[in-house]
């Protein structure tokens, strides 16, 4: 498989970044699967009081929430990425918001201060609002995702890292 991540800033137009990858290697006949990375402290799909929170608190070292249209397996850790990306055989996998993962990135940004703030080695391409108002910062293109997606989903294609889970 193939792995890219995509990161920024809130409302620095990540998630549709992603939407529109997706979308297009999927034209490209390519299986996708995809990673979010969560970062409200909050967060748990566990909620208290329910029927899995229940299972846990009885000792339950895994729980699984199997419904019509979903399955959900509930760890009660963060996983690595590696251990993530057991699960998946697609083609491509595209992480979002995921940064302490070494794969290439794009880094979607509203303003060339964040692109200098949030700047990494691995970035390859920088995309969302930014993209608005700017078509390169230093060496690196700024793909609109909206209006030119087969040329960010050629750089994709090219610059994604090969990932063997072990």
């Amino acid at each position: 498989m193939k792995v890219i991540s995509v990161y920024g800033y809130s409302k620095s137009g990540k998630t549709t970044t992603v939407e529109c990858i997706i979308k297009e290697l999927i034209k490209r006949n390519y299986t996708v699967g995809s990673v979010k990375d969560i970062h409200y402290e909050e967060f748990s799909i566990d909620m208290e009081g329910s029927n899995t929170d229940r299972h846990r608190k009885a000792g339950a070292g895994l729980v699984t929430a199997r419904g019509l249209y979903e399955t959900d397996i509930l760890f009660k850790e963060r996983l690595p990425m590696p251990e993530i990306l057991k699960f998946y055989d697609q083609d491509f996998v595209i992480l979002e918001g995921v940064t302490d993962f070494e794969v290439p990135k794009i880094l979607c940004a509203s303003s060339v201060e964040d692109v200098v703030e949030r700047m990494h080695p691995s970035v390859f391409v920088l995309s969302g609002v930014i993209s608005n108002k700017i078509s390169r910062f230093k060496n690196l293109s700024v793909i609109n995702a909206f209006t030119d997606i087969e040329r960010l989903t050629d750089l994709v294609e090219s610059t994604a890292m090969d990932w063997e889970p072990v």
